[in-house]
């Protein structure tokens, strides 16, 4: 049996594949798409294999291993980029091994390779003191101004992710009692998130000062009426994070990026004794475990764990199943 090329695989696996069958963000293919890239520019500068000569058998843990590896050595990325190039790597290995099952042993070396657990960093988030003040910086009365005040008060109040605020568009915005905002996350999903009406107002003078008004057209556009890039809600976020650390540099860290307001409004809801599940569906995480990083960062909330806690464990231990002891237990090591 003639054994197939790797082109023949990876051509299938992302025009076929990630999007038709697997139905992944167009952001998600991209993020793929580059981690074919640097993995094939690997193989050249490594001396394994010129791109034009590349085999199945390229696609070996050895080889995979290694440009995890020259990822963080030589080109200095991250943890978080190496696992998410590796994630690349056996979505494409599954593929495989599911289209050609006699390709299977080579794929199983990839996929048993382990991601690399990094450090946990704290939740860097803002308080709703320097939130407030952070408010105030646009100068509401300019169109551009209007605009990033209606952009950092949607991005604090739906606690949407960068690319869902890039991706908005007017028709995604509900102006009636209650007012809400459709946002489009990670896999499609789509959820529906109340704004306060003075938010909804913010917006709506906007739209109307730059004359905005079809229902396709992106909500939050550069001065050539184009959607804004992620280095521009970057850029607007930190001139304003700027010009509000000058006044209370106590409130601010060095540089604001656009994820410190989505952090900070999920902080603020479990600060205000918001259930954890809401606060999952709130922000369009998959699991709420990914949600419990904002209860374990916060020393008092881990004291309101702790006292929860407490108040499960009767004197009569005995009375708890095993079962019941272990889901207390891995709720205690979870969350305390």
């Amino acid at each position: 049996m003639h054994r197939k090329e790797l082109s023949y695989y990876v051509s299938g696996f992302f025009t076929q594949y990630l999007g038709n069958e697997a139905g992944l963000s167009i952001n998600t293919i991209k993020s793929y798409r580059d981690a074919f890239i640097l993995f094939f520019k690997y193989l050249e500068e490594a001396g394994i294999c010129k791109i034009s000569k590349l085999k199945m058998d390229t696609l070996n843990a050895d080889n995979a291993s290694g440009f995890l590896d020259w990822l963080e050595q030589s080109r200095g990325s991250s943890i978080s980029s190496r696992n998410q190039r590796l994630a690349a790597l056996k979505a494409f290995c599954c593929y495989v091994a599911r289209k050609s099952p006699e390709e299977s042993a080579l794929c199983q070396g990839v996929l048993k390779i382990r991601v690399k657990k990094a450090p946990q960093r704290p939740v860097e988030y803002l308080s709703v003191d320097a939130v407030e003040y952070l408010l105030k910086m646009p100068d509401r009365h300019s169109t551009q101004g209007i605009r990033d005040l209606a952009m950092i008060a949607l991005m604090y109040e739906s606690g949407c992710r960068v690319q869902e605020l890039i991706d908005l568009r007017v028709g995604d915005i509900t102006f009636r009692s209650p007012n809400t905002v459709t946002l489009t996350g990670k896999g499609n999903k789509a959820r529906v998130i109340p704004i306060s009406a003075n938010a909804a107002d913010i917006i709506k003078a906007y739209l109307t000062s730059a004359s905005i008004c079809n229902m396709a057209h992106s909500v939050f556009v550069n001065i050539y009426d184009k959607p804004l890039s992620r280095s521009g809600v970057s850029y607007v976020l930190d001139k304003y994070g700027h010009m509000a650390r000058k006044a209370r540099s106590e409130l601010y860290p060095s540089k604001l990026h656009p994820h410190i307001l989505r952090h900070s409004k999920a902080m603020h809801l479990l600060e205000n004794g918001v259930n954890l599940i809401y606060i999952r569906d709130f922000l369009g995480h998959s699991s709420v475990t990914t949600t419990e990083i904002y209860a374990r960062c916060n020393p008092e909330l881990k004291r309101k764990y702790i006292e929860q806690a407490g108040s499960l464990i009767t004197e009569s231990v005995e009375e708890y199943s095993e079962s019941e002891k272990e889901a207390l237990i891995d709720w205690l090591r979870k969350n305390i």
